[in-house]
């Protein structure tokens, strides 16, 4: 059972999971904070070529099974082009209304 994007809590989260389901590059760098980052699997990546890479050109997709604190931390059945579906955590901080940071990793 998945949660539909329009009833996640946080606006900010539910930003940037309509945008990578769009594949809408501006709608997603409009969701970030300026100086937003981001780490995978506890390692800090660089988020514009991580983003590239892992969900615009691979074809991203986030099918979210659970939301916790408030819509801040999601469980996700992820898929893309490149590594196929997996099961994966991610956890935003929203400032200011846009994502200033996420984690994410498998959950």
């Amino acid at each position: 059972m998945t949660i539909p994007v329009e009833q996640l809590s946080e606006p900010a989260v539910r930003a940037f999971v309509a945008a990578v389901n769009a594949n809408d590059r501006d709608a997603f760098q409009d969701a970030l904070a300026p100086a937003a980052t981001m780490s995978d699997d506890g390692t800090e990546r660089d988020l514009a070529e991580w983003t590239e890479r892992e969900i615009f050109s691979s074809g991203g997709h986030m099918d979210v099974e659970a939301q916790k604190a408030g819509g801040l931390s999601l469980v996700v059945r992820y898929r893309n082009e490149t590594w196929g579906e997996m099961r994966t955590a991610w956890d935003f901080i929203v400032d200011g209304g846009k994502i200033a940071r996420f984690e994410t990793g498998q959950a």
